[in-house]
């Protein structure tokens, strides 16, 4: 029978393997159950709130006119299956990194790509209104306008909206004037 290295080497490095995997499994589990990240699998909106950041966007959906009509999922994840959990992953994924690493903003600001899902989700809703407002402006009155632009605090209080950077159709970030 042939020799499969050094025993030594072979136990130190199965026992470091036991250890980050023990760790990783450790970490998954506090998060998943502790930290109740099993919630945002699921279509509820208070997961959202399960994080002190999104309080006041929570509260102020709670009063809005899309309380009723949408929840969270509606306006920010796509409208397929696997767009919806790879958006509730990476937006997940980075919540965590940067609330872990102590780099998470009091004031949550929209990511450009997160911006273009709602605005999506926007389009897909008001479809004939959208639509009917694309075509006049296709018609020599202008370009495609975000529905954000006039509407920012349709799904959430202008206060936790005006925190969000407005972009213009030329990429250049801006903040919503008052």
């Amino acid at each position: 029978m042939p020799s499969s290295g050094n025993p030594t080497r072979r136990r130190t490095r199965d026992t470091v393997l036991g250890i980050l995997l023990g760790s990783f499994c450790g970490l998954a589990g506090y998060a998943f159950f502790y930290a109740r990240g099993y919630s945002y699998l699921l279509n509820d909106p208070a997961a959202c709130a399960n994080c002190h950041a999104m309080r006041s966007q929570y509260d102020s959906w709670m009063k809005s006119s899309h309380h009723s009509a949408a929840t969270c999922n509606d306006c920010h994840t796509p409208h397929n299956l696997a767009g919806k959990y790879a958006v509730k992953a990476s937006n997940g994924f980075f919540h965590s990194f940067y609330f872990t690493a102590g780099d998470y903003p009091d004031n949550i600001r929209i990511t450009r790509f997160d911006l273009e899902v709602a605005e999506s989700a926007c389009r897909r809703c008001h479809q004939s209104l959208t639509m009917a407002i694309d075509g006049d402006r296709e018609q020599g009155h202008g370009g495609r306008m975000m529905c954000t632009r006039c509407h920012a605090s349709v799904g959430h209080s202008y206060e936790t909206a005006s925190v969000m950077p407005a972009f213009s159709p030329h990429g250049r970030e801006h903040a919503y004037e008052r």
